[in-house]
């Protein structure tokens, strides 16, 4: 009796052990959902948690408290479609075909079809797709979020609009520019930001039961600055344009909070990566008062390729995999997530050539080196484009401007030559004194550009 008590508590022990091996074995090969909110012409230091003193950036914080904070993250590149591009098919922009601006003009392509886009990626791997909020990768029926991976899409086809209207004002005629998977909708005096909110929780609740992949384009604080009353209030003592920025960066976040407080009400947010990260550096353009972001020490702004251009604000979370409340130093590129998403969710790569590299690593062990020994930015194509070679702390930029203080650039400064380590301002051109570094990096450049005009060439 002894005995067959004995070997009939080994028994259930046993097959207890089985069960709970087999939950966490479900649970480890559980895919992860996947939201990305990529913000829009966003200071390099525009948030609390990357030392902002004037602003209210709780949900930002909340995130970095919960996830990875990256400090050397830099843009796909330094405009709005280039910098999509990256992140859409981690290649360079002027690989996959978009060195610049795609048009706001219906019936205008954008990017090339033939590019696999990580929606497409992630369809094709049991994800559930939406895409939310801009798009600027182009406005024909081939090219707009449904025939590039999106089984959903709700949002603006154009650079920007505004928030109460949804027209494009700002070339001419004023257009109408508002979409639901393909068709145009109306939703006049309806502030999209609270549209955009409404549409990430309804996706949400409808995927739950699958993994899905949610890109939120959140197209804020990009231009027209239109926060709301209770943020205008709270920033009413601010100078302008910091005070209209500011009240429409912290309405942004409030809304990125709704979002990140529904994923928790669905039990859903241990196992969502989030990734926020800004498509590029702020806006110094009229339409925004000239300013009202904060690239901190950097020098430029959205448009060239200086650091105030291209180094973003950027945290990622997960918490059930992730550490938490942690830094990296490492140097990252939006072109990145593209790998590094694929490998988390299991995805196989496509076959083509990828210029981002999975992080990975870098995100599991704060010691990993960067997955890059160099990287290129390509701003622009023809016979000047503007370009970037970064190799280590070296940085030499190749027909430079800076959008902050254009007569700050001479006819001297064709090849302009900066050591972040030694001087992460960028305020002195180091080519003169360093010739050979000069000749090894155009010597990089001209090797990145020709594998990119190779391609190119046998796509057309």
């Amino acid at each position: 009796m002894n005995c067959f008590r004995l070997s009939f508590s080994l028994y259930v022990s046993a097959l207890s052990l089985t069960l709970l091996l087999a939950s966490h074995s479900g649970a480890a090969d559980e895919k992860p959902n996947i939201l990305i909110i990529y913000t829009d012409d966003q200071g390099t230091l525009d948030a609390n948690c990357y030392g902002s003193r004037d602003l209210i950036t709780p949900n930002f914080d909340r995130l970095a408290a919960t996830g990875i904070r990256f400090t050397q993250m830099y843009a796909p590149s330094a405009i709005c479609s280039a910098s999509r591009a990256g992140l859409m098919t981690g290649r360079f922009p002027a690989r996959a075909g978009v060195p610049g601006n795609v048009s706001s003009e219906k019936g205008k392509p954008g990017m090339p079809t033939s590019e696999v886009t990580i929606a497409e990626l992630m369809q094709a791997n049991g994800y559930r797709t939406g895409h939310v909020g801009k798009w600027h990768l182009g406005y024909t029926t081939e090219t707009m979020p449904n025939a590039q991976g999106f089984e959903s899409s709700f949002g603006h086809m154009g650079g920007c609009i505004d928030n109460y209207s949804h027209f494009f004002y700002w070339n001419g005629p004023n257009r109408h520019d508002l979409w639901r998977d393909g068709n145009e909708i109306w939703l006049d005096g309806s502030y999209f930001g609270d549209a955009m909110v409404d549409e990430c929780r309804r996706l949400i609740s409808t995927y739950r039961a699958e993994p899905f992949f949610i890109y939120w384009a959140i197209n804020w604080p990009h231009y027209p600055l239109q926060g709301t009353a209770k943020w205008r209030e709270r920033y009413a003592d601010l100078d302008s344009p910091r005070n209209k920025y500011a009240a429409f960066l912290s309405s942004m976040d409030e809304r990125i909070g709704l979002v990140v407080d529904h994923l928790e009400e669905l039990g859903l947010r241990d196992n969502t990566i989030i990734i926020l990260q800004s498509d590029h550096g702020h806006s110094v353009e009229e339409r925004t008062f000239f300013g009202g972001g904060n690239p901190g020490p950097y020098r430029g702004a959205k448009g060239c390729l200086f650091e105030g251009g291209i180094r973003v604000p950027s945290i990622v979370s997960w918490p059930s995999r992730l550490p938490q409340g942690e830094v990296r130093e490492q140097m990252a590129v939006g072109c990145d997530w593209f790998p590094t998403l694929a490998q988390f969710a299991g995805a196989e790569l496509p076959g083509h050539h990828l210029d981002g590299k999975s992080l990975v690593q870098v995100l599991e062990n704060a010691d990993a080196p960067s997955p890059h020994d160099s990287f290129y930015w390509q701003l622009g194509r023809g016979k000047q484009p503007q370009w970037v070679v970064r190799r280590g702390d070296w940085k030499l930029l190749g027909n430079p401007t800076d959008r902050r203080a254009p007569d700050s650039i001479t006819d001297d400064d064709r090849w302009f030559l900066a050591n972040l380590k030694q001087d992460k301002t960028e305020s002195e051109n180091l080519a003169g004194q360093y010739p050979e570094v000069v000749q090894a990096m155009v010597r990089l450049q001209q090797q990145y550009a020709a594998s990119i005009e190779i391609e190119l060439a046998g796509l057309e």
